[in-house]
């Protein structure tokens, strides 16, 4: 099933996809609310979901209540790290980027329907430092509750012994502002070391030499 604002363009991936052997479209719509009976009806494998991060939220919620076992794929998403984390964290099964290929876009959704979330090795590594980060607000005593989740970031990879340049390459940001973000987080957490930043997140104390 395929929800996509413009016409022509779902129109054209339904008249693509149902074209392969082990493909069939069972509905396309411009709005995922007018898509909600049909997949209480059909109970569909596959959603292509194309919308924005915003109301993709709402909708995935949606959908997925109205059909538990469906697997749903974002497509035209950004490339950047933070898109794809933030559709990750919504729950969506696979993504497609806006600068990915149709042959990319059946790849994934074979791989989707298999169980298998594919992505690149970098992405596979930027979703993995998230769950760390998660793992880490989850189980920590608590201090490093007013930070964001960019400042949670920059805090693994000061553990991890990166400088701010390396910091910045890794997230895809200005020295600038990788330097903001410590300055934030040193006054957030009432300390003066990048070390005592991390032992407060982690829950751990340090003894200065």
């Amino acid at each position: 099933m395929i929800v996509a604002e413009v016409r022509l363009y779902r129109d054209g991936l339904a008249r693509i996809l149902g074209a392969e052997d082990d493909m069939e479209v069972v509905g396309v719509a411009a709005c995922w609310p007018d898509v909600l009976p049909l997949v209480r009806k059909i109970q569909p494998d596959l959603i292509l979901l194309d919308l924005e991060i915003g109301e993709g939220r709402v909708a995935v919620a949606a959908l997925r209540a109205a059909a538990p076992a469906v697997q749903i794929v974002a497509i035209s998403i950004g490339n950047a790290e933070h898109d794809v984390i933030s559709w990750a964290e919504v729950g969506v099964d696979g993504f497609v980027t806006r600068d990915d290929s149709l042959v990319r876009l059946t790849h994934v959704l074979r791989s989707v329907a298999r169980g298998e979330m594919p992505c690149s090795p970098r992405m596979a590594a930027t979703l993995l430092r998230r769950v760390g980060v998660l793992a880490a607000t989850a189980n920590g005593p608590g201090r490093a509750t007013g930070l964001t989740t960019r400042e949670l970031e920059v805090v693994e990879l000061i553990e991890r012994g990166l400088s701010n340049k390396e910091i910045g390459t890794e997230l895809n940001i200005e020295v600038a502002t990788v330097k903001n973000h410590v300055h934030n987080i040193l006054e957030k957490l009432q300390v003066s070391r990048r070390s005592d930043a991390v032992a407060s997140v982690r829950g751990r104390t340090t003894t200065h030499t």
